[in-house]
């Protein structure tokens, strides 16, 4: 299929705000059954041949393994236990709250244990209603659905390009269930004191200087997808850096500058391919330069750490 599909947020508005709440219920499994691990890296999904998973986990409380996986091929949730017994059900036709009953029915069926802390969304306009109260949310269009998970996927290997060429400590390429998005973040050893209000979600996320590079499928203040990059804490003038294509743009988002690059204009690109990896090229550079990181030393040209294996230009 071609490189970036269609996927205009207000086509898919309601099923994304029906499926974000469904991986907000799974991701909260994972967070507690899950071994914690820095800046949260123990919390995202990652992505499959057909969907996304959480991964293994359990192993603890008297817990077998198990995973949770979303088949966006089939359309089915599915949570497999390590001896092979599982269960599954559909993703359509059903709200989340019996999204939510279900899945906590089936892993106690599966003689699994797992308590979610706080059974209600994190960081959406009802954040105080609980999940098994949500029947308000319904939506859910398989095809959408389905092209959600293909560009995804795209958008997946394209992040696993440009990590390759950074030798330093940097995340996986994973999905954030709590903000819909795909990232990769790489890190310096700066030590970063957050702000003293600061929640503990973000206190640990940031308490390293960053510089992350990611896509989002939009939200109610930027309506539609795009590309990502920021640099936290923001370096005095970064904003002043000229970014590519130069269709890209920095706008003002949380009290701070984000790079971005929206994802219909990749798509009109001569080679959307070559034109994203430039844009999160250009906005590392623009961050490293003005944090003051050493480029040329934490490059990794082709993936390769070894001066003597490298491929020559």
């Amino acid at each position: 299929m071609e490189l970036f599909p269609q996927i205009p947020l207000a086509q898919w508005q309601d099923t994304k705000a029906t499926l974000h709440r469904f991986a907000q219920v799974v991701g909260k499994i994972r967070l507690a059954a899950g071994v914690r691990r820095n800046h949260w890296w123990n919390a995202p999904f990652h992505l499959t041949g057909r969907g996304l998973t959480t991964r293994p986990m359990g192993q603890t409380g008297g817990n077998p393994v198990f995973t949770i996986d979303f088949d966006f091929v089939a359309h089915r949730l599915e949570i497999t236990r390590l001896d092979g017994k599982a269960i599954s059900f559909p993703l359509y036709g059903r709200s989340v709250a019996s999204f939510y009953g279900d899945t906590m029915r089936a892993l106690a069926d599966l003689e699994i244990d797992v308590r979610i802390d706080v059974p209600r969304p994190f960081d959406l306009p009802d954040a105080d209603r609980p999940f098994a109260e949500d029947t308000e949310h319904a939506a859910y269009e398989p095809a959408l659905v389905t092209r959600y998970w293909q560009v995804l996927s795209q958008v997946n290997l394209l992040l696993e390009e440009f990590a390759a060429g950074f030798s330093g400590k940097i995340s996986p390429v994973h999905h954030f269930w709590h903000t819909f998005d795909i990232a990769c973040t790489r890190f310096s050893d700066r030590l970063v004191e957050p702000s003293p209000d600061a929640d503990p979600v973000t206190r640990e996320a940031y308490s390293r200087e960053v510089i992350s590079s990611g896509f989002w499928f939009g939200d109610d203040t930027f309506p539609e997808p795009a590309f990502y990059s920021y640099t936290a804490p923001e370096p005095e003038g970064l904003s002043n850096e000229r970014l590519l294509p130069p269709v890209a743009r920095w706008t003002e988002r949380g009290g701070g500058h984000l790079a971005v690059l929206r994802y219909a204009d990749a798509r009109a690109d001569t080679d959307p391919h070559a034109a994203v990896l430039a844009f999160f090229e250009s906005a590392y550079r623009a961050g490293a330069r003005r944090a003051g990181w050493d480029i040329a030393r934490l490059a990794c040209p082709g993936g390769v750490t070894d001066p003597l294996l490298r491929p020559t230009p």
